[in-house]
């Protein structure tokens, strides 16, 4: 049993783990980073995210699989220090934990933009530091409380996507002004056609597309706190890709339709003129009430995700001890402290650094993601190949297709790798993530032994 003072908390329900996972892979990504893809493969960039989507599910149903099976905080990190050996899982966890620093980075950042659109006079420094104070002060509340957070910022977010669906959707049939209403959906064909870039074009999308999708896997994170894991983590598996599927196709299909694919994002953010289009005055400030709560809410995704993880690997002698102490509320505070220095320095950082040393650093995050998801697919083969017949009988929710499907998407996966090194926009991902890699395999040389080689911990009354 565990200690009372390092258990988590179960109080996650099932709309909890649905819109947390949603709303992390629903930000933006899609509200200003799907521009870039557009621009690399034009209307073909649709079948690159219905594709990237099947690959993300075939990801969560193994990590699904495993989760149902073993929901534990440590999640995909755990999985791999006990499948793929001990340096796999520390490799996995920090990488991630790594991702999780840079990208909300960047979301710090992006929330002292977007308030400067009301408050153009006040500092931006002011503005970040509040947010990682407020962030992180919420972050040390319940479980249940992040949870109810997550939700209703997902629901902002969907609610201006569906509502930009609709509108888009009234555009292309009654014209508004803005669009000729015999044209139709000719938009997505008669601009150099499907296939705008070539088939060149649509490859190299795909390095965009698979790191939009990033953040999914949190799922298996939010097992180690769910109120019933064998219930609710498949039914957020199940649902939650196709939500997303339908959200970012959705979404860019009606803006190609209606605005030749070449020239979205040259004039503003798409659901602006969209919103503006029907006459909306405040359009402006609608999308930036939007793109705030988006950024709020990768924020605490983020702190929370990076949190379990550490929390995990600090069980398994991976990381400081003082990580796995909760507070009542059973949260794992030490992480969240670690968490917000981090974000303080690269906050720092992000203001003495030139812009191109800031872009190399971040170019890791796209690495991260699909290291973190090729390790989920290896740990999960391995998982099943170890089991027995009556194990694998006795599985509640088995991945489909086993083996074909993961095989099909770790080859994807590696393919996207080499887009990444035949693009010279991201080829400087795989040359820091390697760096990256080398790095935490000397520091798991150095400072962490196989659990073999440690001594029996101490207990926690004696001196050690």
């Amino acid at each position: 049993m565990k200690d009372a003072a390092s258990a988590l908390t179960r109080g996650l329900s099932a709309r909890h783990i649905r819109f947390i996972a949603l709303g992390s892979a629903i930000g933006t990504g899609l509200f200003y980073g799907s521009a870039e893809a557009i621009e690399k493969a034009g209307p073909s960039v649709l079948l690159a995210y219905l594709i990237g989507g099947v690959v993300v599910y075939i990801v969560l149903r193994a990590l699904g699989e495993m989760a149902v099976r073993n929901p534990v905080s440590g999640s995909f990190g755990e999985y791999a220090g006990k499948h793929l050996g001990p340096l796999a899982g520390f490799l996995t966890g920090w990488t991630y934990t790594f991702e999780m620093i840079v990208v909300c980075l960047a979301d710090v950042t992006a929330f002292g933009v977007y308030m400067g659109f009301w408050f153009p006079d006040v500092p931006r420094w002011i503005w970040v530091l509040a947010i990682v104070f407020f962030i992180g002060a919420l972050n040390l509340l319940s479980v249940k409380v992040f949870g109810e957070l997550e939700f209703w910022f997902t629901l902002v977010k969907v609610a201006a996507i569906i509502a930009m669906i609709a509108a888009g959707v009234a555009i292309l049939i009654f014209g508004f002004g803005i669009h000729d209403t015999s044209e139709g959906v000719s938009n997505l064909w008669a601009e150099g056609g499907f296939f705008a870039n070539g088939f060149g074009g649509f490859v190299a999308c795909f390095a965009i597309v698979m790191f939009a999708f990033g953040g999914t896997e949190i799922i298996g994170i939010t097992a180690g706190e769910a109120e019933d894991p064998a219930r609710t983590i498949p039914r957020a598996v199940n649902t939650v890709p196709a939500r997303i599927m339908l959200f970012y196709i959705a979404t860019l299909a009606v803006i190609m339709a209606i605005t030749p694919w070449h020239s979205v994002g040259t004039e503003g953010s798409p659901f602006v003129q969209i919103f503006e289009g029907l006459g909306v005055g405040p359009a402006a400030a609608v999308l930036n009430v939007v793109v705030i709560t988006a950024a709020l809410s990768a924020i605490n995704s983020d702190i929370f995700g990076a949190g379990r993880i550490m929390y995990g690997m600090a069980q398994r002698g991976q990381a400081p001890a003082v990580m796995t102490r909760v507070t009542r509320a059973g949260v794992p505070w030490m992480t969240v402290v670690v968490m917000i220095g981090a974000l303080l320095v690269a906050v720092l950082l992000n203001y003495l650094i030139p812009e191109s040393v800031f872009l190399v650093i971040a170019s890791i995050a796209t690495f991260a993601t699909i290291f973190v998801w090729v390790m989920i697919l290896l740990s999960q083969y391995r998982s099943r190949r170890r089991m027995s017949d009556a194990e694998v009988a006795a599985l509640t929710f088995p991945v489909p297709l086993w083996p074909y499907a993961q095989l099909a998407a770790l080859a994807f996966l590696g393919f996207v790798i080499v887009v990444l090194a035949f693009d010279a926009d991201t080829r400087v991902a795989l040359v820091v993530g390697a760096v990256w890699l080398v790095g935490l395999a000397l520091a798991y040389l150095r400072f962490v032994r196989p659990a073999g080689d440690r001594p029996d911990p101490v207990p926690a009354d004696q001196p050690r």
